[in-house]
């Protein structure tokens, strides 16, 4: 009986949905200007935390005609490009989407990165830094994050701080970040279902 009502709990609790929450630094650009995330090229902005899990993130790039992103490393850390790491890894695969938008004035495609499968865990309402380097593209070519200067940010923290690991302070990226959190109402049925359970277990065993 206690195991079936384990397994009973633990059924429970993975059927709780979360609500996803973003923090969004406004939209891509894709005609002023970006900066390089490979060749050693290091970006980095600051968010908001809004949620206590990070889950996916996207950004907008500038690509050399037909190039389409395989792999990007990214870290979400404490301080810009460094302090203590809270997560970090390379995004590729099932993981990593890339979608053309549009070509621009210099020739450039502009497509939107979007990182999916993470689980990050994070103070919600704190400011971390999202940095990224070493993308890949088939061709070898550049990789370049679309600055946007935050204009059309909404929510708290924004516009990000930024900085690129060669020449410091630069205006900041276009970047979403994705969280989730449980339900508030789904948690309280949780709980109400856990007691029910109690009583239950309660009646047959006394």
């Amino acid at each position: 009986m206690r195991i079936a009502s384990l397994v009973v709990l633990c059924l429970l609790l993975v059927a709780v949905p979360a609500v996803a929450q973003t923090y969004d630094n406004g939209p891509i650009n894709g005609s002023t200007d970006a900066w390089t995330i490979n060749f050693g090229y290091i970006v980095s902005d600051t968010f908001t935390a809004p949620s206590p899990s990070i889950s996916a993130f996207s950004f907008g790039v500038w690509e050399f005609g037909g190039d389409s992103m395989t792999s990007v490393d990214w870290s979400i850390t404490a301080s810009e490009n460094g302090g203590q790491v809270f997560g970090s890894g390379t995004a590729s695969g099932k993981a990593l989407t890339d979608t053309f938008i549009s070509s621009n004035q210099y020739g450039y495609d502009v497509d939107l990165i979007t990182v999916t499968g993470l689980s990050v865990a994070v103070t919600s309402g704190s400011t971390y830094w999202l940095n990224l380097q070493n993308a890949v593209v088939p061709s070898g070519d550049p990789v370049f994050w679309d600055e946007n200067s935050g204009k059309g940010c909404g929510g708290s923290g924004c516009p990000s701080l930024a900085s690129e690991s060669s020449v410091g302070t630069i205006p900041g990226e276009a970047f979403t970040i994705g969280g989730s959190t449980p339900e508030p109402s789904t948690i309280m049925l949780f709980g109400s279902g856990i007691l029910g359970l109690a009583g239950l277990l309660r009646r047959k065993l006394f």
